[in-house]
Formats: structure tokens, C-alpha cells, sequence
């Protein structure tokens, strides 16, 4: 099953979806297709390649300075590897410890496996001996969505 790209009404790509997610759209009236296969029909409904909306959609948080900050979305940003050892991770591990006042920012968060992160413990990391792989980055939309 093939994904239906979703325009805005000023014809700005917005996301994709589901092919049943977008005939909903089209029954609820809340879309309309802007390209479909040829010759191939759901019910009342050509089959859809591309669908747009017809009320425009406010996409400026796309465009604001990135993302919130989330556990999830740190382990996604390190493809769930480790910031020490490159093993699999699992858990999210503060460069300046959370005793100290490190916080939980994009650029104060890594990914860690359990281990690494039970060595390190309350300190930073050049006080553990355990240099970082990578530092550190605030991701942008695309980036999180593209894994």
C-alpha cells in the first residue's frame, strides 16, 4: 500500500499519509485529489497519488527553531547508538550531569547504553575518560522525521 502525499492549499507539501487515511480525507471532504492513478477507482473515489487540502493549514512551527526536547527524539536523533562506545542504547545520558545543572537539552543530551552510563555516572565526561563519538547536535524537523 502506497503513501498519498498531502499539499497544503497553497500547493506546499505537508506530509504523507496512508492510502486509507487519505480516502478518508476525501469522504470527510476535507481533501481533494490533485493526482491519481489512472484508470483505477475506489468506490466512488479515484485511486490517489497526491491529495490537497482545501482550507490552508498553518505550518509555521515547521520552520521555528526545531523540535521540542524528548527522550525519544534523542535516541532517534543518535539511531539508538551509543555516544561512548557505539553499542546499542537505550537510556539518555547528560554531558554536564543533571546534579550539576545540566539540563535537558538537545545539546546537554546523548544516547547511552546502560553500562556506559553506570561508568560515567555523576561526572562529565573528560572526568570519566570517556570522550564522546559525536557531539551533540539540535536536530531539525526533517531529520527526525526522515528515520
Amino acid at each position: 500500500m502506497n503513501a498519498v502525499l498531502v499539499l497544503n492549499a497553497d500547493l506546499g507539501p505537508l506530509h504523507r499519509v496512508s492510502l486509507r487515511h487519505a480516502l478518508r480525507m476525501l469522504w470527510r471532504q476535507v481533501a481533494v485529489v490533485h493526482e491519481a492513478e489512472p484508470d483505477q477507482a475506489i468506490g466512488v473515489f479515484p485511486m490517489p497519488k497526491v491529495v490537497r487540502l482545501v482550507s490552508y493549514v498553518v505550518t509555521r512551527w515547521r520552520f521555528s527553531g526545531g523540535p521540542t526536547w524528548s527522550r525519544r527524539g534523542v535516541l532517534v536523533r543518535d539511531q539508538h547508538r551509543c555516544a561512548y562506545c557505539g553499542g546499542a542504547a537505550y537510556t539518555i545520558d547528560h554531558v554536564l550531569p543533571s546534579s550539576r545543572g545540566g539540563r535537558n537539552t538537545w545539546l546537554n543530551t546523548v544516547a547511552a547504553c546502560g553500562g556506559c552510563n553506570q561508568r560515567k555516572g555523576d561526572r562529565t565526561p573528560a572526568e570519566a575518560g570517556m570522550p564522546l563519538r559525536y557531539h551533540p547536535a539540535v536536530p531539525s524537523w526533517a531529520m527526525l522525521a526522515k528515520r
